[in-house]
């Protein structure tokens, strides 16, 4: 779990920076747990671009991952640390008493041979275990973090993130996110304990535009580079910068303007990313 320099001996390799990789066990999936993944090329059912500057890739097969950790009190046993190219976490093969096996988020500190166990009751405090945030000490990192109960987690699941609980007022516990938002959730919500391993993927650089093409990611064009027909600010005369405010090609303003729209859920956030107290 590093990071790998290479030589310079060609200019992409220059200022490429890739991980090591060491920490992969296996390579090869476990069959049962993958299924198909069909690309869309940033196309919607009308065969219309919604997503720009999306296609090719090399060929891939989803990853079945366990969020929801609904196996209760049933200890698993970690088979492997595997690779998964559709996220930017490493994935554990666990296998439980009763032979069945399931993918879940590798959190670091996880070795093979080790087991984890999901559980409403209070269990160890390691990395790996799944609990309650009512059972979670405050100032615990904890990652794979549910919004409703049973619905599975849907935050913190990228690598190297962790949130903490802060406190735990009346039905609610305050989780400070990676992002630094502090957040309402329920108690009864399940958490996994540990920070998500591949710690050091920040600091991975692809060095060349063709490693980018094989992730499925296409040059991007500037708008002002563009002719009229297809861009706001595309035209002009030489190298034009766009004589208007920078925009999306529907005209939507890219700098600094407030795009969320006043939602339901924004009574669960205490504080504001930025920095912003709400209600103060």
């Amino acid at each position: 779990m590093g990071i790998k320099q290479y030589k310079p001996r060609t200019p992409a390799l220059r200022w490429t920076a890739l991980s090591d990789f060491k920490e992969i066990t296996k390579d090869r999936p476990e069959k049962s747990l993958t299924e198909s993944l069909k690309k869309t090329g940033g196309r919607n059912s009308q065969g219309r671009i919604t997503s720009r500057w999306r296609g090719g890739g090399h060929k891939r097969r989803y990853r079945i991952v366990d969020f929801k950790r609904n196996k209760m009190d049933v200890p698993g046993k970690v088979l492997s640390i595997e690779y998964d190219p559709n996220r930017s976490s490493r994935i554990a093969l666990v296998e439980y008493e009763d032979n069945e096996r399931r993918y879940v988020l590798w959190p670091a500190g996880l070795r093979v041979g080790e087991t984890l166990i999901s559980s409403t009751k209070e269990i160890d405090i390691k990395p790996g275990n799944a609990m309650p945030l009512k059972n979670i000490p405050a100032g615990t990192p904890i990652h794979n973090l549910e919004l409703r109960k049973g619905s599975g987690g849907k935050i913190v699941r990228s690598a190297g993130s962790y949130a903490q609980i802060l406190a735990k007022e009346e039905s609610y516990a305050h989780i400070k996110l990676p992002s630094g938002e502090v957040r309402l959730i329920e108690l009864n919500c399940m958490a996994t304990i540990g920070q998500i391993g591949n710690i050091d993927h920040d600091a991975v650089s692809v060095g060349k535009a063709g490693r980018s093409r094989w992730c499925g990611r296409m040059p991007r064009v500037r708008g002002v580079a563009m002719n009229p027909v297809d861009h706001p600010m595309g035209g002009g005369e030489g190298k034009s910068s766009g004589g208007r405010h920078p925009c999306s090609p529907s005209g939507q303003k890219a700098k600094g303007l407030k795009t969320r729209k006043t939602k339901p859920s924004d009574r669960f956030i205490v504080k504001r990313r930025k920095s912003k107290v709400l209600g103060a």
